[in-house]
């Protein structure tokens, strides 16, 4: 059995127009957001056991205030920033963990969760994979090189929203 935790990253800070899109950093909502995700993983007993994350500011801000075991081992890859459902399920597929979150962006993500799941979560958000959108699924297989796209069976899909609604 397989598990993938696959985030979207928490809400950007768009004033500082300066800075180029791979060095913006969280606003004050994706910073709450965020560590609000730590705590419902926390909550969950979710914790990956690999993490790969794009090296966009804002992923690393947003794993940063996950509040992750500190000896998780963490992936830093340029490849993940803006990468498409392709490279990510690449990047998956190299991988050996039990656990492996991905932390990325839009829209790979979306993409990839839609490509993953065999059915669907009835969530509202679900098409859009809004920012800190993530989602928990299972694979019956042994390697992660021999994931099949479509049969993931959904263990969670959650919004920073569904958090305080």
């Amino acid at each position: 059995m397989k598990r993938l935790i696959l985030m979207r990253h928490a809400k950007s800070d768009w004033s500082g127009g300066a800075l180029a899109d791979i060095e913006r950093g969280l606003n004050a909502r994706g910073e709450r957001s965020a560590t609000a995700m730590g705590d419902w993983l926390r909550a969950k007993a979710l914790a990956p056991d690999q993490v790969l994350c794009s090296t966009a500011t804002r992923t690393r801000e947003t794993l940063a205030r996950l509040g992750l075991e500190r000896d998780i081992p963490v992936t830093h890859s340029r490849s993940l920033y803006l990468a498409s459902a392709e490279v990510m399920l690449k990047a998956l597929r190299a991988q050996q963990a039990a656990c492996v979150m991905i932390l990325a962006h839009n829209p790979g993500c979306a993409v990839l969760a839609e490509l993953l799941v065999h059915v669907a979560p009835e969530h509202r958000d679900f098409d859009s994979y809004p920012t800190c959108a993530t989602l928990v699924v299972d694979f019956d297989i042994q390697n992660w090189n021999d994931l099949p796209l479509g049969q993931g069976q959904v263990v969670h899909f959650i919004v920073p929203r569904d958090l305080t609604d």
